[in-house]
């Protein structure tokens, strides 16, 4: 009886570190997720905002305005929303199946039309696993 309960504690014990062990694979991939989406936004990068977000993207700003995958992309490339910075903080990630969930503070600088300017946004991005890739699904922005 001893041994039995010794066995299913280790069995349970080793299913809970490998569950956390997927966990942080999982948590590390949408990380480097965001810091790809980072990157694009703030090259301009038509090739590479295509290829990080879905198709049925849903981006939301902070002043309400409501983008779609091609407006997204548009207005990053053709001068519209430019970042010449973008620092992340407090950032938390939490993966349930292929879906992820990323919250964080966002502070940069911006040249939207030419014009500088700073924001500080508080930002919760859903990103679904498809074809073993993270993409960008929904993005909602709040003013902080």
């Amino acid at each position: 009886m001893k041994k039995t309960l010794v066995l299913v504690v280790s069995m349970a014990l080793l299913t809970l570190t490998l569950t956390a062990v997927a966990q942080s694979k999982e948590e590390t991939a949408v990380t480097q997720a965001v810091e790809q989406l980072k990157a694009a936004m703030m090259k301009g990068d038509k090739a590479d905002l295509m290829a990080i977000t879905h198709d049925r993207l849903n981006y939301g700003h902070s002043s309400g305005l409501i983008e779609d995958k091609a407006l997204f992309v548009e207005n990053l490339t053709n001068g519209n929303s430019v970042f010449k910075s973008i620092n992340l903080s407090d950032q938390t990630v939490t993966v349930v199946g292929n879906t992820a969930l990323v919250r964080h503070t966002l502070a940069g600088e911006t040249a939207n039309k030419g014009q500088a300017g700073q924001v500080k946004l508080g930002v919760l991005l859903t990103w679904v696993k498809e074809k073993g890739k993270w993409l960008l699904l929904g993005r909602q922005a709040y003013k902080l």
